[in-house]
């Protein structure tokens, strides 16, 4: 029995397509249809499904990407703003903490507030001359002549008494906030707000400066450290390298490297941003109207574009702080896993909860080592060089200037207190014994006797190279606690600017 051959079937096959296609293909022609109309168009349930590409701004809507035509600039211009917006909103949530932060930064706190103000060196001799001439003058003097009449008190050019106290309430300017009456972040933020020059709108003073640096830091950042690896990565193939939780020298150089020349180059913002934050609210008293005015200023009276960068009391601050503040997260973190027995070799895909604990620890003494290098560096932007008139502050700051980082150091260390707020000493009233019998012919002889001890903090200015160290402690904790609850992408939420 034979088998019969089967008819062929080349007359049906249809070559595909070289292209990628998307939509279901077109049917065969007419004339073949008749000839096999048996077989089955495609099937819906099989079809690709169609994505909308992800939006390549920001991933906030697909909208720029449905017009094949080209960019919508209306959707650019949405989105653009609706960022900015963002961002100036995270910024002005976090402004009072910086604001309070920085203005008790600044504050100079002395150790003898009610003791004269001495602005120059050598007037400790000065005093002590003059108080050995009026010594003798009283001893050869007759004790039942009339006493002469007290001189006059000094006044400056304007004819206004000089100060001789910083506690003196008469001769007080109007604009300065009381020394040593906020002892943290959250008292200063309350005492600048209450005050009769500020109130609650000084809070949000340099937001807009701020703000600018921050967009201007995040867009230029990556710019630098692409433009670092380009240049750099053919010499040395391991800067480019991937660094995580165990980093080397070679993975953390190029990081560094584009976070202080970033800092470099958008010094003069900071410097503009704490002279905004420090200068009066008060109309009359104000030294800038605004960050533009303040850069005209500064470019014109202190040095043009190599003061404004290249003086040694603002290059060398920024240069290490800039330095220390990329260096923290990216190497403390894993030195701490490694020192307190969490792990040498954790990271946050395989030990996210230790991950966040080292963050945290990390964070911590990350903020011990910052915070006296940013103290001294905000101390020094405060004061002014060249011809330019000193600032009007709404806190005291010190009369004779800094003479670069170690001076500042040694002065903040050796002449400052750190008990805040300044407690009045209680002095209750007593008779003494010689007094007892004089009752009778006028007032009593009355003796004064402080009721309270005096601390160690009144004779170290350790704690004033801390201040804000509160809240540093804080943010970190807030960030560890939004890390564990949310997810890893989400977990600062901004709480880190702080």
């Amino acid at each position: 029995m034979s088998i019969p051959t089967p008819a062929s079937l080349r007359h049906l096959y249809v070559p595909p397509s070289n292209a990628w296609s998307f939509v279901p293909p077109a049917l065969a022609p007419e004339n073949n249809s008749s000839a096999n109309p048996s077989i089955p168009g495609p099937s819906s349930s099989n079809q690709w499904s169609t994505r909308p590409a992800p939006n390549p701004l920001f991933d906030l809507s697909s909208s720029l990407s449905r017009d094949d035509s080209g960019l919508d600039i209306t959707s650019l211009a949405k989105e653009l703003l609706a960022t900015a917006l963002l961002q100036y909103a995270t910024n002005a949530i976090a402004q009072p903490w910086e604001v309070g932060k920085t203005l008790l930064q600044v504050q100079w706190v002395p150790r003898e507030p009610e003791g004269p103000l001495e602005a120059t060196e050598g007037a400790d001799d000065e005093a002590e001359l003059s108080d050995s001439s009026n010594e003798n003058d009283s001893y050869f003097a007759d004790p039942t002549a009339d006493r002469p009449p007290k001189p006059p008190r000094p006044t400056e050019e304007h004819g206004y008494i000089v100060r001789q106290s910083l506690l003196e309430e008469g001769t007080q300017p109007e604009y300065v906030i009381p020394v040593g009456s906020a002892d943290g972040t959250w008292g200063m933020m309350k005492r600048l707000a209450g005050f009769r020059s500020e109130g609650w709108l000084a809070l949000w003073k340099g937001l807009l400066t701020t703000s600018v640096q921050n967009a201007l830091t995040s867009a230029v950042q990556p710019l630098v450290y692409s433009l670092l690896q380009s240049i750099f990565s053919p010499l040395s193939p391991s800067l480019s390298s991937p660094f995580g939780p165990t980093l080397g020298t070679t993975s953390v150089l190029l990081p560094v490297a584009s976070q202080v020349l970033t800092g470099f180059l958008l010094s003069p913002l900071d410097l503009i941003r704490t002279r905004l934050i420090v200068q009066s609210s008060v109309q009359r008293h104000r030294t800038y109207s605004g960050p533009i005015d303040a850069l005209r200023q500064i470019l014109a009276q202190e040095g043009g574009v190599r003061g404004i960068y290249l003086h040694p009391h603002l290059l060398v601050p920024t240069l290490l702080e800039c330095t220390l503040r990329a260096l923290v997260p990216l190497t403390l973190p894993g030195l701490v896993a490694a020192n307190v027995g969490l792990g040498a070799h954790i990271s946050p895909e395989t030990h996210p909860v230790q991950w966040n604990i080292a963050e945290l620890l990390g964070g911590i003494v990350g903020s011990l080592v910052l915070l006296p290098f940013e103290t001294v560096r905000r101390r020094l932007q405060v004061q002014t060089r060249g011809t330019a008139r000193p600032i009007k502050a709404c806190v005291e700051i010190r009369p004779a200037p800094y003479n670069g980082m170690v001076d500042a150091f040694w002065h903040i260390l050796t002449e400052e207190r750190s008990d805040l707020p300044l407690k009045t000493h209680r002095r209750r009233r007593r008779r003494s014994s010689t007094a007892k019998g004089k009752a009778k012919e006028g007032a009593p002889a009355l003796e004064e006797v402080p009721e309270e001890s005096e601390s160690w903090l009144r004779h170290s200015g350790i704690g004033q190279l801390y201040r804000g160290l509160g809240m540093r402690v804080g943010a970190s904790v807030i960030v560890f606690v939004l890390a564990l609850v949310g997810s890893p992408d989400e977990s600062d939420g901004g709480w880190a600017e702080l």
